[in-house]
């Protein structure tokens, strides 16, 4: 079987999910780093008056000239404006953030006026028209629409949300993720381990990065080489309404690899199998009805890179985040030299630094795809294309951050 290149792999999967996930209303408390499902329109307009910048006076332009002396008729402060008017030869004693006085056009800084406090100033540094004025609806109006459907819900964007008038608003649901670990050599953390055993660790790594993508992880345990338990934890997780079945290893066709054959006697049709990358050559996808399957390699690092590169993009496809497939990668200098590559797309566990001349980032010595220590040191991952020719010291190259 021909190997699917990265990025072939990555359009087939995304092309594979059924639709983003349903939507809730929910306080605007709990909206925090959750995905706007709709538009969401301005309520009021901000400000909604014309207000002052600075600390100051508020003045007529007209009367803008240097040593020239106004008499103060009043005080505009936030959430107590004046209410006469600013007629020639005066000024109101204005706050930051206070509505402007009807009359006034400008705002005279208080350092540039003379006899602050007093009855009567002095202009030093004359204010130009409109100087110093935020005028209504500078920020938005009233049905604007300045959040859109797609767009995380950061600090900025929920500080927005509630200017706009919005106590609550509607966002994704959180894409339910089941990863289930299989095999008779593995024991959960904690658990006695036989002479043949090794401790699980994936479904860890798999469960922290659906976290961070905004999805809901769910644990289906490890399963046995055993046709009826992965027949059984396949249905918990249709049972679950799982959008997304993780499966950690087996997935291969040799005589202890059942995943992929389990799979497919629950109904599912297979996407791809093989995947032109090192570390992660034996990844599958399908779907099974509304359900996406990813069934990831069985060492750690080959699930967690391929993690990066297929799980969060399909996470953010099911927000229904726009560009989901966009090239994450930046560029680098290379840090030292590197062979010519095979016809797998390379993915180096490599350390990064921030140099003068811009980040450098340095491939490990050791790449062994079993090795979590080497991946949990790495900063980054150095991209070598399939079939690239011998890199250099100093040469660019693309990475893909971790952290």
């Amino acid at each position: 079987m021909a190997l699917t290149p990265v990025p072939v792999a990555l359009k087939a999967l995304l092309d594979s999910v059924p639709g983003p996930t349903g939507s809730e209303m929910l306080p605007l408390a709990r909206c925090a780093w959750r995905v706007l499902a709709a538009d969401v329109k301005a309520l009021r307009t901000q400000p909604p008056f014309a207000n002052s910048a600075m600390d100051g006076y508020a003045v007529r332009a007209a009367d803008m000239e240097a040593g020239k002396q106004l008499r103060v008729i009043g005080e505009s402060a936030a959430g107590r404006r004046f209410d006469g008017s600013v007629r020639p030869g005066e000024a109101v004693r204005i706050f930051t953030g206070a509505p402007m006085p009807e009359g006034a056009d400008s705002v005279l800084m208080q350092e540039n006026a003379d006899g602050v406090g007093s009855e009567t100033i002095t202009v030093r540094v004359p204010a130009h028209k409109g100087q110093f004025v935020r005028a209504a609806g500078l920020d938005f109006r009233h049905g604007d629409v300045p959040l859109t459907a797609g767009r995380v819900l950061d600090s900025a964007a929920l500080g927005l949300a509630a200017a706009m008038g919005h106590p609550q608003l509607p966002v994704r649901c959180k894409p339910r993720v089941a990863i289930l670990a299989t095999g008779d050599e593995l024991v959960a953390p904690g658990e006695p381990t036989g002479p043949d055993q090794i401790v699980a660790s994936n479904s860890f790594s798999l469960m922290a990065l659906v976290e961070k993508a905004g999805g809901e992880a769910l644990d289906l345990g490890i399963a046995r080489d055993d046709h009826d338990d992965l027949a059984a934890r396949i249905a918990a997780a249709q049972a679950a309404e799982a959008d997304v079945l993780i499966t950690l290893g087996g997935a291969s066709v040799g005589d202890h690899d059942l995943v992929q054959e389990a799979l497919k006697r629950a109904g599912m049709s297979l996407g791809f199998w093989k995947i032109a990358m090192r570390p992660g050559k034996p990844m599958m996808t399908g779907r099974l009805g509304r359900m996406v399957v990813l069934g990831l390699p069985g060492n750690p690092v080959s699930s967690i890179v391929c993690g990066h590169l297929f799980l969060l993009p399909l996470i953010e496809a099911l927000l229904g985040m726009a560009d989901p497939d966009r090239d994450r990668s930046i560029p680098a200098i290379l840090g030292k030299d590197m062979p010519a590559n095979d016809e797998r797309e390379d993915y180096l566990r490599s350390d990064l630094a921030l140099t003068p001349a811009g980040w450098m980032v340095t491939p490990f010595d050791r790449q062994d795809s079993s090795m979590l220590g080497t991946l949990a040191r790495a900063k980054a991952l150095t991209i070598r294309p399939a079939h690239a020719e011998p890199a250099h010291k100093g040469d660019i190259c693309r990475i893909l951050p971790l952290r």
